[in-house]
């Protein structure tokens, strides 16, 4: 059992690829209804537009979709505020530091990334994992 998770846009993205076993991979992880937050709906569709060449419609449809298979966790300015010190504690981007603040926020103890530094522990309670490195992974 995943208890409560995260992921990011990296993990949304490969669920809507073709390279298998990623994709089987991250549709397994969204079976598990994690949360996301409002960075990683708008990175998925910055990514399925500009670098895949999606049309709106699509990437509308597509995500639409997704968001009924996860929780969706909404970023505002405390989240904003508190990325700002996740950034400098941790060296991580802005919007890197506002995926993991909103996972902390929804109260998740893992957050799946392709991305982020794999076993890493942010505050002493949200363990990042790279789901396509373990074997462990649901």
């Amino acid at each position: 059992m995943i208890g409560r998770c995260s992921s990011t846009a990296t993990s949304v993205l490969c669920a809507l690829g073709d390279e298998e076993p990623k994709r089987a991979l991250a549709l397994g992880l969204l079976k598990h209804r994690p949360w996301i937050s409002t960075q990683v709906v708008n990175e998925c569709s910055h990514v399925l537009r500009r670098k895949a060449g999606w049309p709106v419609r699509r990437v509308t449809a597509t995500l639409s979709d997704i968001l009924h298979l996860v929780r969706l966790t909404e970023v505002g300015i405390d989240d904003i505020r508190s990325a700002w010190a996740l950034a400098e504690r941790y060296g991580y981007s802005h919007y890197d530091s506002l995926i993991i603040t909103a996972a902390l926020r929804a109260g998740c103890a893992t957050l799946y990334s392709e991305d982020l530094q794999h076993s890493q522990l942010i505050d002493g309670r949200l363990e990042i994992v790279n789901p396509f490195l373990t074997s462990t992974s649901p």
